[in-house]
């Protein structure tokens, strides 16, 4: 899955030698967690371990994290990680979708849980070296899966899926406002030939915005990937399903923390944390949700758009 890290490069945004992996909000989200001595903890999108190994520091010499990650290399390299910085025997390791979160735990019968963490953005890695067609700046495969096991690809979105229901997720998923037009856009141009790459759907896209607009802050494309991405993997489903699964597992007093890096996402936690803490399930930890200091800003501009909500279970 790989939702989780941010990263910045030592040396220039055009260069992926030597990159430093950053956890969004990291000090912000352990004081959430609090974690103690002995107390077990998940990761459910480990990502690079950023979050893991600060909660593995403080919770010795016997707690436990579980670290989940649906992208296979991330999780390989977050094992690496920690066994590198010592930490590998209080570490259990899943290859899965945090979606699964509550068959996960049973498989590995890991319990008396403390608190659970997920970092729901998409990592630089992902974006820049994957090679799956995450970003609208390289020229890659329309593919966009977290996971090579899964079946749906944005190619097959792209060049499959009718004209409405492409417009749909752009205006669902990427909250575009002119998802019609790229529909068509879209569709027009597969009747010519199929939209291979990431390069060919940015010129698909383009024809569809005016010239005033397609110089703007936001790249033209921005929305439409995003949208795709999420239908790609279920994104917002898989999210909904994890909160729920989250709140059953969890010790009474533990802890639960999300940071999200888009809207869509942090309605549905605020919502949800909303909800339970009227059923008195949870007690919410801050009324509004925690957003970078400027300092973290600088260091890691893509952190802009984060936001870190939390809940207690009662």
């Amino acid at each position: 899955m790989a939702y989780g890290l941010a990263t910045i490069s030592k040396n220039s945004k055009n260069s992926f030698a030597g990159m430093i992996h950053i956890s969004v909000l990291k000090e912000e989200a352990i004081n959430f967690l609090n974690p103690k001595e002995n107390e077990n903890f998940i990761d459910a999108t480990c990502g690079a371990a950023g979050h893991t190994l600060e909660i593995l520091k403080k919770t010795g010499p016997d707690g436990k994290i579980l670290c989940v990650d649906l992208d296979g290399r991330a999780l390989a390299e977050a094992k690496e990680k920690l066994e590198n910085e010592g930490f590998g025997q209080r570490a259990i390791f899943a290859n899965d979708n945090f979606s699964h979160l509550k068959k996960i735990v049973e498989e590995n019968n890991f319990d008396e849980i403390s608190g659970i963490i997920a970092d729901i953005g998409l990592s630089s890695d992902q974006l820049e070296q994957s090679g799956r067609g995450f970003s609208f700046l390289k020229d890659e495969p329309l593919d966009m899966r977290f996971s090579e096991q899964g079946d749906l690809t944005a190619w097959e979105i792209v060049n499959h899926w009718p004209e409405e229901e492409i417009s749909n997720i752009l205006k669902e998923y990427g909250e575009e406002r002119f998802a019609r037009k790229i529909a068509q856009s879209i569709v027009q141009k597969r009747k010519i030939s199929r939209i291979n790459t990431t390069r060919e759907l940015v010129e698909t896209i383009g024809r569809a915005f005016p010239l005033a607009l397609k110089h703007n802050r936001i790249h033209f494309a921005t929305k439409t990937f995003q949208a795709l991405r999420i239908a790609v993997n279920r994104e917002l489903e898989n999210l909904k399903e994890f909160l729920f699964q989250a709140v059953q597992i969890i010790e009474p007093g533990g802890r639960i923390a999300v940071i999200s890096f888009h809207s869509l996402e942090d309605r549905i936690v605020k919502n949800f944390f909303r909800e339970k803490s009227k059923l008195g399930e949870l007690t919410v930890l801050a009324k509004k949700p925690v957003i970078p200091r400027e300092e973290e800003i600088k260091l890691n501009p893509r952190s802009r758009s984060a936001k870190l909500r939390a809940a207690l279970k009662n």
